[in-house]
């Protein structure tokens, strides 16, 4: 009978990452850093921005990109620089979200405005939030 019972269990295996753990904390107050992940397409992030706001209202006092080597989301060595930029800034809360929203180019330096990236077809006419194809 108990054998039934813990074989009904799951056991979700937590993170070990340092900026997921950052993230998964309620907001402690300013400064708040954040971290948007940015990829060819939805599945694989070669750039993460992190942005870190001061203040209620302040638009961000600095922004750092990461774009080097593999999945930014999943390499370790960013994941502490980032970590250490964080606590050197002395951020006390995170704000991130888990998925890529949109081409790590950026418009009007590695491709015209008001134009598609070239390099990034994927993202050419689609919601950066939902993944869904406008019309």
């Amino acid at each position: 009978m108990a054998a039934g019972l813990y074989g009904a269990l799951r056991f979700k295996k937590k993170s070990t990452s340092p900026l997921k753990k950052l993230a998964r904390r309620k907001f402690r107050g300013f400064p708040v850093a954040t971290l948007a992940f940015y990829g060819p397409d939805d599945q694989f992030a070669s750039k993460v921005a992190v942005g870190i706001i001061a203040e209620e209202g302040a638009p961000p006092m600095m922004l750092r990109l990461w774009s080097e080597g593999p999945d930014v989301r999943f390499d370790p060595s960013i994941a502490k620089q980032i970590a250490d930029h964080l606590a050197s800034h002395g951020v006390k809360s995170v704000s991130s979200v888990e998925q890529i929203i949109g081409c790590p180019h950026e418009e009007g330096i590695d491709y015209p405005d008001g134009e598609v990236c070239p390099q990034c077809p994927y993202w050419a006419h689609r919601n950066r939030f939902t993944g869904e194809l406008l019309e």
